[in-house]
């Protein structure tokens, strides 16, 4: 169809969809050429993947070999190549469609430095807006997109059910074809058919299928090769090619499969695409009704902020002009002031001129003969014309007719005004703090905002970090206070926390994301146990049972003697005070930075038995806890059938216990974290150390877990341990008291 007037074929088909004489899935967009905007005809596959007509190919360069021929002159068309021309000569066509080899032979060559000689084989894709070279072959290297062109003609057809295709061989009128055959490329009634593949015959052997107008070579044949069936896959073009390309070609060094295994392979990678956006297509529909409440409330907040807008600049128009009245009431009281003081002393001087006023007045006294009578009027009449004498002789005007004393000052309220902003009326955005967040049972997040009393609220958005890069929508909580416990958060995940401020409907910007890691199990909560091996001569236990400390006194200094004789005081052991028998837990603690050594890990029911009877006053210096083994033993680094799992920590540093992998000191010493996390999956009996800042493991390992465990730790010299609290609403309030 032309352009001019008439309906184009898509719009044509839109139209249908439209009346609902079509149906069809959604996919038009799929099927317009980025070009010519209309239905794809003849597409052919860029090497950019992308698909263009054929028509559109050819018009497109054409279009740029005009450009080129255009350099240089005043009349060239600087505006984009993507022109269509109606009407291109045979002798453009029949050069656009020449191989590259060709053209070079005719004087059509190439890009070269400093050169204005333009080489058409470079195309700009309409597409992604890159060039691509189309080879050395340009347009006949290129392959049709027969998959695409069979959609497009299933798509013309949903929209040709009401209009039928003729039969190409009846005689006028033609009948409506009821089949096409695909050797023939023709479309045929049944009396037609019948006719023309007669039984018996090798046409009867044709192909067909229903009416179309889409006939597609039945073998794809190579563009390079035109004699050879394409039969195998480049995988690092990424194009099919056939043995010939494989053998001498441009494809000689590259890795090529066969041709089914491309297929079986591209297909289910393609299919699991699918399966996986089907699949998620209740998310999809989830986040577009978000979206769509979230324009909803972009539009009424717009709206809001517009009118209060709105009602701030009349506020200030009204100030405007009321200041502009009273400034221009005192300017009018000014001038007719002084005008008034102006026409007196005019009045005054006019009367000094001659047959007017005081002149005139004097003259006709200066008439008069009775002395006593010229005396009488004279002497009044003196003291007048000296008045109007000496001010001649000191004229000066009555006001002043400068107005400077009432100019208007705008320049610092222009500059007000200049610096008006939604920000100077608007609200900072807040800041998390991230030394005052952190995660435990539960999330703790704090922040701060520079202009703390103007907001009316916050709210705190928060969202899981899918693995699979899967956007997860986000959850909002309104808060009062600059604080807030987060709870029911999954263990082992990653949560993005952002804050935004509101004040009124002004809203501001979101706060950077904080990522904070939750603990890979629940947490377990236990308190020291006093009862249990707890040695009150050397440990310190508060109140609450949460923090025990181990002081240096004097009795370490009475068993110092013993060292002269190469023994060493024990260590002083303090447990948990609920076991574990299933399952997988997580505890924290910290370390203060004075201690000097302190055992922190798991230990069993027996193993602990097994320490807390024995002597407490020596110990070999020896034995070590972390491996169970005698350190003595060279080739005893690791057994997993150990009760127990320690590590050394003190003088701010972290000790990993010694394996095959590890046993150099640089690599087992480590800084001590602020706080540490112990993680025991007691089904699977492995014990792992965190450092709970960072959510990382430092050092993990097997345990036996046969028995009853118990979260362990022995302490040295001075030092102290504080178990951490779970985070709560109570434990925010506490916080906020402080």
């Amino acid at each position: 169809m032309s352009e001019s007037g008439e309906i184009s074929e898509f719009g044509y088909i839109m139209e249908l969809l439209a009346k609902g004489k079509v149906t069809i899935k959604n996919i038009e967009r799929e099927l317009i050429c980025p070009a010519c905007k209309e239905l794809f005809t003849h597409p052919l596959i860029l090497p950019c993947q992308h698909s263009i007509c054929h028509k559109c190919v050819k018009e497109l360069l054409l279009a740029l070999d005009d450009s080129f021929n255009d350099v240089g002159s005043d009349n060239s068309n600087q505006g984009s190549p993507r022109l269509r021309l109606s009407s291109p000569s045979m002798d453009k066509i029949d050069r656009i469609n020449r191989p590259a080899s060709q053209r070079r032979s005719l004087g059509w060559r190439g890009w070269k430095r400093n050169s204005l000689t333009p080489r058409t084989t470079t195309f700009p894709c309409p597409g992604c807006k890159h060039d691509v070279d189309l080879g050395e072959r340009g347009i006949n290297g290129l392959f049709r997109n027969f998959t695409l062109e069979t959609i497009v003609e299933r798509y013309r057809q949903a929209a040709r059910a009401a209009t039928a295709i003729m039969c190409d061989l009846c005689k006028p009128p033609p009948q409506e074809s009821t089949k096409s055959c695909m050797d023939c490329s023709a479309s045929y009634c049944n009396e037609c058919f019948k006719i023309y593949h007669p039984w018996g015959t090798v046409k009867a052997q044709h192909e067909y299928v229903g009416p179309t107008t889409n006939f597609r070579p039945k073998i794809l044949m190579c563009p390079e090769h035109e004699t050879e069936r394409i039969n195998m896959y480049c995988e690092l073009c990424r194009r099919p090619v056939c043995h010939l390309c494989k053998l001498g070609g441009n494809h000689s060094n590259h890795r090529v499969t066969t041709m089914s295994s491309a297929y079986k392979t591209l297909k289910e990678k393609l299919s699991k695409d699918i399966d996986y956006l089907i699949g998620k297509e209740s998310q999809v529909k989830s986040q577009i009704s978000e979206l769509n409440l979230l324009m909803k409330e972009t539009e009424c907040n717009g709206e809001r902020a517009k009118e209060e807008a709105i009602t701030h600049f009349e506020k200030l128009f009204e100030i405007l002009e009321e200041r502009k009245s009273s400034v221009l009431k005192a300017i009018d009281a000014s001038k007719k002031l002084r005008l008034d003081k102006f026409q007196s002393q005019v009045e005054e001087y006019q009367g000094l001129l001659e047959n007017n006023g005081l002149v005139g007045y004097a003259q006709e006294v200066l008439k008069e003969t009775d002395q006593s009578c010229f005396v009488q009027t004279a002497k009044q009449l003196h003291l007048r014309i000296q008045k109007a004498t000496e001010s001649l002789k000191s004229f000066r005007p009555a006001a002043q007719t400068s107005f400077e004393d009432y100019v208007v000052n705008t320049s610092k309220q222009t500059e007000l005004l200049g610096e008006l902003s939604f920000f100077s009326s608007g609200l900072d955005v807040p800041e998390i703090n991230e030394e005052q967040s952190k995660v435990y049972n539960n999330a703790l997040i704090n922040w701060h905002h520079p202009e703390k009393d103007i907001a009316d609220s916050y709210v705190l958005e928060y969202r899981k970090i899918n693995r699979d890069d899967e956007m997860l929508s986000w959850n909002e909580i309104e808060v009062c206070g600059t604080s807030k416990v987060v709870s029911g958060l999954e263990s082992n995940s990653d949560y993005a926390f952002r804050v935004r401020a509101y004040k009124g409907s002004i809203c501001s910007p979101c706060s950077r994301e904080l990522i904070l890691h939750t603990p890979p199990a629940p947490v377990f909560s236990f308190l020291f146990d006093e009862k249990c091996g707890y040695n009150n001569e050397h440990l310190l236990l508060n109140l609450k049972r949460d923090r025990v400390e181990s002081r240096a006194g004097f009795n370490l200094l009475l068993a110092a003697e013993r060292i002269q004789v190469g023994y060493y005081t024990s260590l002083d052991y303090i447990i948990g005070d609920v076991g574990i028998t299933k399952g997988k837990y997580f505890w924290a603690f910290r370390v203060e930075p004075y201690s000097y050594l302190v055992k922190v890990g798991v230990a069993s029911s027996d193993k602990l038995q097994e320490w807390l009877r024995s002597p407490r006053d020596a110990i070999s210096p020896r034995y070590e806890q972390d491996s169970g083994h005698d350190s003595g033993s060279e080739d005893a680094y690791f057994d997993s059938s150990q009760p127990f799992t320690l590590v050394t920590i003190g003088m701010k540093k972290f000790f990993i216990p010694k394996s095959p992998t590890s046993n150099e000191p640089e690599n087992r010493v480590l800084p001590m974290p602020t706080s540490i996390g112990i993680f025991l999956d007691y089904d699977k009996g492995r014990v792992s150390f965190y450092d709970m800042d960072h959510m990382k493991c430092l050092y993990e390992r097997q345990v036996d877990c046969s028995h009853t465990m118990y979260p362990a730790f022995a302490l040295m010299g001075s030092g102290g341990i504080q178990l951490e609290e779970p985070i709560t609403a109570k434990y925010l309030e506490y916080q906020e008291d402080m």
